[in-house]
């Protein structure tokens, strides 16, 4: 595959993280495990193919409605991965962001993110935006609510959390739905969803959906020359 065409922002909805993990015979936490995991390789991947932005939707405003062990585990696990592994954080080379609503984490989650935010913060070339606690209906009327000027795209853009327009949005495990996830960004994105589960996709089901995407005529709204 050529490095021409790739997409500058890919977005994936990291989705099948327990439904991998029931198929194994493990618990959800397991799957939840392995798909953090994964993030992490899947980054490496998109940067090593050019692509600018990596944003995944890690933890949703609506997931706060799964059980609560299963949502305790989503808000904890991280913090002691984190701890376990933070001597290794120089060993990344490129900004990490979070995008999502901050006021319902623990402090001790908070530490963790303001943390990483800090480490990494003067790399370029590549940004990866953990989407959690986000929800779009809430970015767009928070954006709204914020906005000083005149509501237009451009003064509404500014307030967004998640600033650049997608250009291919990747969901996972074979769902066909947005999810909440990038509405405003995802306006003229490209969709390809893949049916294997989020923990079992790697660098070469990354490349079959960057060939799709390299396949597609984008014409945002005009014609083809």
């Amino acid at each position: 595959m050529t490095l021409s065409n790739i997409p500058k922002h890919l977005a994936i909805i990291l989705d099948g993280n327990g439904r991998w993990a029931k198929k194994l015979g493990q618990p959800r936490s397991f799957g939840h495990y392995m798909g953090g995991r994964n993030l992490f390789s899947v980054a490496k991947a998109c940067k090593k193919w050019g692509i600018q932005k990596l944003s995944v939707y890690a933890f949703s405003t609506e997931n706060w409605k799964r059980p609560e062990d299963e949502v305790h585990y989503l808000m904890t696990k991280p913090i002691e991965m984190y701890h376990e592994n933070k001597h290794r954080i120089q060993e990344i080379d490129y900004k990490i962001t979070f995008a999502g609503r901050r006021d319902r984490f623990s402090k001790e989650l908070l530490d963790v993110i303001e943390d990483i935010e800090a480490k990494t913060k003067d790399y370029t070339g590549f940004e990866l935006t953990i989407c959690a606690d986000y929800g779009a209906y809430d970015e767009i009327i928070t954006a709204a609510n914020r906005a000083t000027q005149p509501l237009t795209p451009a003064s509404l853009e500014k307030e967004l959390m998640v600033k650049e327009p997608v250009d291919l949005l990747i969901r996972t495990s074979g769902e066909m739905r947005l999810s909440n996830f990038l509405l405003w960004q995802v306006a003229y994105a490209e969709f390809y969803f893949a049916k294997v589960h989020w923990p079992a996709f790697n660098e070469k089901q990354l490349i079959k959906a960057l060939k799709s995407y390299q396949k597609r005529q984008r014409r945002f709204g005009g014609l083809s020359s």
